[in-house]
């Protein structure tokens, strides 16, 4: 059994929640729908992320938002210094569990008796506190590209090289956000260097581990599941290493790994 990422995830409330977080998030906060969910990200001032996140809204004037990596209460704490007079209260809640549910929409949220059901397609990504948890969504969500974000990666890593575009994560057709200068001066100009790829690994590694040739960093691993005695991963790679290699089999990495790529993502 694949182990479970924790749900770590706090809430926004009040009559300035939605304006407080689409003029703090890079996605369109204020389109999103009661009883729906999208993907969202918080940038610092140089466009790097400072967190990956479900952000769902559970009703006209409260959000939650399920981070993917990242401490809660960190991002609570962070949030607070940019209230100054808008009327949100943001709390950070304990820990609970994720595990995987039937097929739901894509995006549609369903909440019962303290369950919090996330439609993702051909499963369902549930948030519980009574559930001992499981992994099994990880590989459908590593087949898709979705990022799970080791403490390594955080305020490290530009949107660019997660595809967060793809995911409708970052938009460039809204007001300003921490971070949108970088965003729309890469969307037009270009300019990107890494981009993140799922492979198949050789041997297990760490997530958060820097990949490097010849002390030189190269990569990221952001993820890694093992399931049916195979190795798999998700991991920010430099464009011009990639190209070095033929037949997606890349080596010399100083670990000595070995990774075959399944497949990459654009910007």
């Amino acid at each position: 059994m694949i182990d479970s990422h924790p749900a770590e995830t706090l809430t926004i409330e009040g009559p300035d929640a939605v304006a407080f977080a689409h003029a703090q998030f890079s996605s369109n906060v204020k389109s999103l729908a009661a009883d729906e969910w999208e993907f969202s990200a918080w940038l610092n001032s140089q466009g790097r992320v400072l967190a990956l996140f479900h952000l769902i809204r559970m009703s006209d004037n409260a959000l939650l938002l399920l981070l993917r990596g990242g401490s809660a209460m960190s991002m609570v704490n962070a949030l607070r210094r940019f209230v100054f007079r808008s009327k949100v209260i943001l709390t950070a809640h304990p820990v609970r569990t994720l595990s995987t549910g039937d097929a739901m929409t894509m995006h549609a949220t369903r909440n019962e008796n303290d369950v919090v059901a996330l439609g993702c397609g051909d499963h369902s990504l549930l948030i519980d506190s009574a559930s001992n948890g499981d992994g099994e969504w990880r590989t459908k969500q590593w087949r898709d590209g979705w990022a799970w974000l080791p403490k390594s990666a955080l305020n490290e890593v530009l949107p660019s090289a997660l595809s967060l575009q793809r995911l409708r994560a970052v938009v460039i057709d809204k007001g300003c956000y921490p971070g949108q200068e970088i965003v729309a001066r890469m969307h037009f100009r270009g300019g990107h260097k890494r981009h993140m790829h799922s492979v198949v690994l050789s041997q297990p590694i760490t997530n958060g581990e820097v990949l490097r040739v010849d002390e030189r960093d190269v990569g990221h691993v952001l993820d890694v599941v093992t399931s049916n005695d195979e190795v798999q991963a998700l991991v920010v790679l430099n464009d011009e290493f990639v190209t070095q290699h033929a037949d997606n089999q890349l080596t010399s990495f100083d670990n000595k790994v070995v990774m075959q790529l399944r497949a990459s993502w654009p910007a």
